[in-house]
């Protein structure tokens, strides 16, 4: 049985840190993440800012970054591809020795927050200890465990969860789609049209289960 960990870590400790102290209206959102050698990390990053051009050449000047690239421009938003080279001993750590998986990793200001897969629960101890060893943060701020029926608390049928997982393991949400609908019909014998109401439903469902919900729950304090 996997666990899910929801992290804090210092943007000191982390790659982007000196960009992020540079432009404080900085906000950056890791889209997908990827171990790329033992030292350095490759992601998609989602960037926002009061000043686009301040943001880029304080990233083309951040230590931590290599091979930047931008991939998409929408005006309030951008899309980059680049190397992580520095501070992140402790990400590739979990990616390479534990197999973790980054599902969603946003910093902004003086912190980063990173919710995190560990296949099995004593790789977040046996990560939480390496941290502690190399005078690293890693605040773990909630542990829940993740099972066959995790997809009940999202509000997915079994149906929606196994075609959103494969989905997102396959590419579909990279930029561009590194599989497409029809593919990803022909793996569950249905056709592309079915995959696509799978998804809209299964976002749908998501949305609703974890952002309206909650919302409306504040709401009425």
């Amino acid at each position: 049985m996997g666990s899910m960990a929801e992290v804090c870590i210092p943007a000191e400790e982390f790659a982007l840190h000196e960009t992020l102290s540079t432009v404080p209206t900085a906000q950056f959102e890791v889209e997908r993440v990827v171990a790329h050698e033992n030292d350095r990390v490759l992601p998609f990053v989602w960037t926002t800012a009061d000043d686009h051009e301040m943001v880029k050449e304080t990233l083309e000047n951040d230590s931590s970054v290599e091979n930047m690239l931008l991939l998409s421009d929408n005006d309030d938003a951008w899309l980059y591809r680049m190397e992580w080279v520095e501070r992140v001993k402790l990400v590739t750590h979990i990616l390479l020795e534990h197999e973790g998986v980054i599902f969603e990793a946003v910093g902004s200001n003086d912190e980063w927050h990173l919710r995190i897969f560990f296949p099995e629960r004593d790789s977040l101890s046996q990560a939480h200890e390496f941290a502690q060893k190399q005078d690293l943060t890693m605040d773990i701020r909630r542990i829940y465990e993740v099972n066959e029926g995790a997809y009940d608390r999202y509000g997915l049928s079994e149906e929606q969860h196994e075609t959103l997982v494969s989905a997102f393991d396959r590419g579909y949400y990279n930029v561009p789609h590194g599989v497409t609908t029809e593919e990803l019909g022909e793996e569950f014998g249905i056709t592309a049209q079915a995959v696509s109401k799978r998804l809209h439903r299964g976002h749908g469902n998501l949305v609703k289960e974890t952002l309206i919900i909650g919302s409306e729950a504040g709401s009425e304090k």
